[in-house]
């Protein structure tokens, strides 16, 4: 009698215990399942985007959180030098130059091309003092390239000598970019400067300058915008970068197509009136493409040029440089 007795209890025991185990188990799936996000850390990745509205957009898309979608944990970081943070280690992915990466790559830096940015074309613009009325004018005058043997120094010695100005008819000043440019203008350091928007619209906006020539119009072909990475990201995590251009992409294509909502965050982060953003991003509107794929035969031309103003002592086999097989499909 007593064994059966004892024989029941087990039978009970071993039942509430499986009872239990099952529970839990089913309870783990179901979180498992409408959480996915909390059994998946997200990835870590250092981003060197541009300063200015060249990388706000992407600054944009995080906040929306197209990057955790991709499960990046995406980290936006200041460099001077793209090519050489990118060869530490200490970047993962830049916004760059198109000529600085081509430099820094021939010379034998472990970086590759992976991507062109959400532009390809120049959105440089030769400003002015009000009292100055065409680019012949600048004639002894000062004038600002942005960076010494940049894709800036380019357009602007492009724009002098069709209208018939050599280096030796006006002061070339590396006076830097975005507001340190347009600090220049203001001071009377330089007397016209090569510059982005917004401070183009700025400008005309306060009387400070006016506009003498759009950047694009003169080299339409010249390519300065590429994304790129290092071989050892690129090589010990593929599928990352595919996310992150992903991600990139959705992040411009989204700001490009909600002007307004784009245009209320940038005004958080940015000390610019709403007005003057829109006019300058209705000017940009035409450079805006949004197409990631690259173009190895203006990056070719745009080293044609590099090298005939000096700025390259020598032409580097640009398909070398360029991985393009992780731009995602439209």
């Amino acid at each position: 009698m007593k064994s059966n007795k004892r024989s029941s209890f087990i039978v009970v025991f071993i039942f509430l215990t499986l009872s239990v185990l099952l529970a839990a188990c089913s309870s783990q799936g179901s979180n498992a399942s409408t959480n996915p996000k909390e059994e998946n850390e997200l990835e870590k990745v250092n981003y060197a985007a541009f300063d200015g509205l060249n990388g706000m957009a992407v600054r944009f898309g995080a906040e929306k959180g197209f990057f955790e979608d991709e499960g990046i944990d995406v980290e936006f970081v200041v460099t001077k030098d793209e090519v050489a943070s990118l060869t530490s280690g200490d970047v993962d992915f830049a916004d760059a130059n198109t000529t600085r990466i081509v430099v820094g790559g021939g010379k034998g830096a472990p970086i590759k091309i992976v991507g062109s940015m959400f532009r390809t074309k120049g959105p440089f613009y030769l400003i002015a003092k009000s009292d100055i009325k065409s680019v012949e004018d600048l004639k002894g005058k000062n004038v600002g390239v942005g960076i010494a043997g940049s894709g800036m120094d380019v357009y602007t010695r492009t724009i002098l000598a069709k209208h018939g100005l050599t280096e030796d008819d006006v002061h070339l000043i590396n006076n830097g970019t975005y507001q340190q440019a347009y600090a220049t203008l203001e001071t009377g350091q330089v007397d016209a400067t090569l510059i982005h928007e917004p401070f183009v619209t700025l400008g005309e906006t306060t009387g400070v300058a006016h506009l003498l020539a759009q950047g694009w119009k003169y080299l339409p072909e010249f390519h300065t915008g590429v994304l790129a990475s290092n071989d050892k990201f690129i090589k010990e995590k593929p599928e990352t970068l595919k996310k992150v251009l992903k991600a990139y992409l959705r992040s411009q294509e989204y700001a490009k197509a909600n002007q307004d909502e784009y245009i209320d965050y940038v005004v958080k982060h940015v000390d610019i009136e709403p007005e003057v953003l829109k006019s300058a991003l209705d000017r940009e509107e035409i450079l805006w493409e949004n197409d990631l794929n690259i173009d190895v035969d203006r990056i070719e031309k745009s080293q044609d040029l590099q090298y005939e103003l000096g700025f390259q002592e020598e032409k580097y086999d640009i398909k070398s440089l360029v991985n393009d097989k992780f731009i995602p499909k439209k």
